[in-house]
C-alpha cells in the first residue's frame, strides 16, 4: 500500500521549506571581515585580518568570532582563548615574517632534480651520437665493400656457406645508401 497523496505533498512542502533554510542558513556561515587597514582602507574579507590590525580597527566580525577569538599560538595548540586575551598575546609578541609562499627546501629539491634531468638527457644524447656514429661507419664499410665487387658470403641456418645474389647486393647497397643519407 502507498502513501496517502496528502502525505506525500506534505513531504514535498517539508523538503523544499528545509532546502530553502539550508539555502539561508549557508549564507550566514559566509562570515564577513570589516577592517580598517593601516591605510586608512576599509578592507571586507571573508577571513580575518592579519595579526598587525588592531582590534579597534576591525569594523565587523562574524557572531562567532566575536564569542571566542584565538590567538595564533593557541589555534596551533588548539587552545580557545578570550578575545582580550588574544589581542594582548599578538600585541605582546612581534608581527610574524611575512614569507613569499615558496618553500626553499622544496624549490632546491626541485633545481636539483631538474639538473639530474637535464644531465640525463645530456647522456642520453652523447650515447644516441656514438651509436648513430658507429652505425655510419658501419655502413661506409659495408658500402665499400658492396662497391668493391668482391664476392660476400654468409651462413644460413644449416651452417652452409652461401653468396650474397645480384638482387641482394642491389638490396643491401639501397639500403646501406638510405642510412648514409643520414650521416651527412
Amino acid at each position: 500500500m502507498g502513501l496517502h497523496r496528502g502525505t506525500l505533498r506534505a513531504m514535498k512542502k517539508l523538503h523544499s521549506a528545509l532546502l530553502a533554510f539550508l539555502c539561508v542558513a549557508s549564507f550566514s556561515v559566509a562570515a564577513q571581515w570589516i577592517w580598517v587597514d593601516k591605510d586608512g582602507r576599509k578592507v571586507f574579507s571573508d577571513r580575518p585580518p592579519p595579526a598587525d590590525i588592531a582590534d579597534k580597527s576591525i569594523l565587523k566580525q562574524p557572531l562567532l568570532a566575536k564569542a571566542v577569538s584565538t590567538s595564533p599560538a593557541a589555534a596551533m595548540a588548539g587552545v580557545d582563548v578570550p578575545a582580550g586575551a588574544a589581542s594582548a598575546a599578538s600585541a605582546a609578541k612581534p608581527a610574524l615574517a611575512k614569507t613569499s609562499g615558496k618553500d626553499a627546501g622544496l624549490e632546491a629539491k626541485k633545481k636539483e632534480a631538474e639538473a639530474q634531468e637535464a644531465a640525463k638527457k645530456k647522456a642520453e644524447d652523447e650515447k644516441n651520437k656514438l651509436a648513430k656514429a658507429d652505425n655510419c661507419d658501419r655502413a661506409r664499410k659495408g658500402k665499400a665493400t658492396l662497391d668493391s665487387g668482391i664476392r660476400i658470403q654468409s651462413t644460413n641456418d644449416k651452417g652452409e656457406r652461401e653468396f650474397m645474389s645480384d638482387t641482394g647486393r642491389a638490396a643491401e647497397g639501397q639500403r646501406l645508401s638510405e642510412i648514409l643519407k643520414d650521416c651527412a
